[in-house]
């Protein structure tokens, strides 16, 4: 019988990618949703990926009482000093639209050349159990950013974001080249890591 995990998130492919690693420990993951978790806005006021991520694990976790686990991530661009950061989703303000947040990422970076267009997507996944246990995975992807939306993949920031190596953006991969290299990806590996050691 596989252990029931609760997922924060409603996102099927994220929750899909995630089981892809747990249920090699056994674990299956559902979504909030499927468990019964009562519909509650959860505020992402931390500072950082790794307090959001627990914030949502912690809130779900309180109202089923099993295992639970939450992603935070988003963009950091080192010209902006790490912006838009753990605001990434609503870089343009509340419920604004992907195109209006890299409309304003862009205008920032008016006239900065490629080289000072450094920036890194973030992933932390977090995990944590009732009896107080807790795995945190942080997968980074380093990169650049363009000056214009290239591709018609992904989500987000993708359109503007050239991981290092590479000569497309995110936005121009499919989403098994994407998923090779991803900060989600990394994030997921590192899981997979903790996990193992976790179950030694």
């Amino acid at each position: 019988m596989n252990e029931i995990v609760v997922a924060a998130s409603r996102n099927r492919h994220k929750i899909e990618e995630i089981e892809a690693i747990t249920k090699k420990f056994g674990m299956e993951i559902q979504s909030r949703d499927d468990a019964g978790v009562p519909k509650i806005e959860i505020e992402e006021d931390g500072e950082t990926f790794e307090e959001n991520s627990r914030k949502k694990a912690e809130a779900v976790m309180k109202l089923c009482g099993k295992v639970t686990i939450a992603d935070d991530s988003g963009l950091m661009v080192e010209y902006l000093g790490g912006a838009p950061g753990v605001y990434s989703a609503r870089f343009a303000g509340e419920d604004c639209s992907d195109e209006k947040n890299n409309e304003k990422l862009l205008s920032l970076l008016e006239g900065v050349p490629y080289k000072e267009r450094r920036a890194k997507f973030v992933s932390v996944i977090t995990m944590l159990w009732p009896d107080g246990g807790q795995i945190v995975a942080r997968g980074e992807c380093e990169g650049h950013i363009i000056d214009v939306p290239v591709g018609e993949n992904g989500f987000g920031y993708d359109p503007l974001f050239v991981p290092d190596g590479f000569q497309r953006t995110f936005a121009q991969m499919t989403q098994d080249e994407k998923n090779k290299i991803s900060h989600r990806a990394k994030a997921l590996m590192e899981l997979e890591k903790l996990l193992a050691e976790r179950n030694e």
